[in-house]
């Protein structure tokens, strides 16, 4: 299957499952291909046949955009080098969650999320250890009786109990034995943080170069200016005092520039944020949406209250055209 029908056939499967998707981000680099929202719930999906082209840069990349814009990266792959994505697991790559569409249907579409997840070693489940607990205690077995039955040390069963997640072989075991769900799911949509535990979130990149005038001005009004190197936009600028997101762009006014400025109406549309691309000049105020601000008049902008008036007016006047 081609990558593009590949991201068709996701893309599709999101909003059969009541996603509104943003258009794809068909543009390069990119961080990510969609984003996507059903309800509090908001995507940042990246889509691969192979999912070793995920690398360290992109997924720092995700990993910060997650965190300014309250969302959750992930990535849907067919496979790996040595082999297909299973079924119902999820991977880690760069401290992003991975899955294959079989996966993303099941968690979607029939709301089942998967139990196992991958990590160095093996495939893994999420014991519930106090349930555990409850079950060994009904059965008046002490912790050297049940280690004994699994074939484990007495401090195993301990750390079991106590929140250590098991192998899949010692999870069927258990259930087996107490003829119960002692399992939880991993939780996608939160980070899978009850699984796997990555680094604190990557340092900002430096802003560009060419960048460092606009950054600087959107600084001066009171936002603070997250750079990216990977994305549609050059930036994501937060108003400390409001709240506010906005996507940040910034470059000469060409085709190029209006089918960035699209993009980022799109995405801005899905993750609730408004977006303004700087020029040095511009025979139009907006895009789909995203305002347009040439580069002398952003520097008459001296507050965050006039640059957001400017945005909000220029995006809900073609809003309402």
């Amino acid at each position: 299957m081609s990558r593009s029908a590949l991201v068709g056939n996701v893309t599709a499967m999101l909003e059969d499952a009541g996603f509104v998707v943003s258009d794809r981000c068909a543009i390069r680099p990119k961080s990510f291909d969609v984003a996507a929202r059903r309800g509090e719930d908001l995507l940042l999906v990246k889509i691969l046949g192979n999912i070793d082209a995920f690398n360290e840069a992109t997924g720092h990349e995700m990993r910060r955009l997650g965190n300014y814009l309250r969302a959750t990266p992930l990535v849907i792959g067919l496979r790996s080098r040595d082999e297909d994505l299973k079924p119902d697991v999820v991977y880690f790559r760069h401290g992003v969650p991975v899955f294959s569409p079989d996966t993303a249907y099941n968690l979607f579409i029939e709301d089942v999320p998967p139990l196992i997840y991958a990590a160095p070693g093996g495939l893994y489940v999420n014991i519930d250890g106090d349930l555990l607990a409850d079950e060994r205690e009904d059965r008046d077995w002490s912790l050297g009786q049940l280690a004994s039955e699994l074939g484990v040390s007495r401090r195993t069963v301990s750390k079991y109990e106590d929140g250590m997640n098991a192998s899949v072989e010692v999870a069927m075991a258990l259930e087996e034995m107490f003829d119960s769900e002692l399992t939880s799911p991993v939780d996608v949509l939160e980070g899978a943080d009850d699984v796997h535990e990555p680094e604190s979130t990557p340092d900002d990149p430096e802003a560009d170069p060419g960048d460092e005038q606009v950054v600087a001005v959107l600084t001066r009004a009171g936002y603070q200016v997250h750079p990216t190197v990977r994305s549609p936009f050059k930036a994501v600028s937060e108003d400390e005092d409001d709240s506010d997101v906005v996507l940040t762009g910034h470059s000469k006014f060409t085709k190029a520039a209006e089918k960035r400025a699209r993009i980022m109406s799109s995405i801005g549309h899905v993750t609730r944020t408004r977006s303004v691309y700087v020029v040095d000049r511009a025979k139009q105020e907006s895009v789909d949406g995203t305002a347009i601000v040439e580069r002398d008049e952003l520097e008459e902008l001296r507050d965050a209250d006039d640059l957001r008036d400017v945005i909000r007016e220029r995006s809900e006047r073609e809003e309402a055209a």
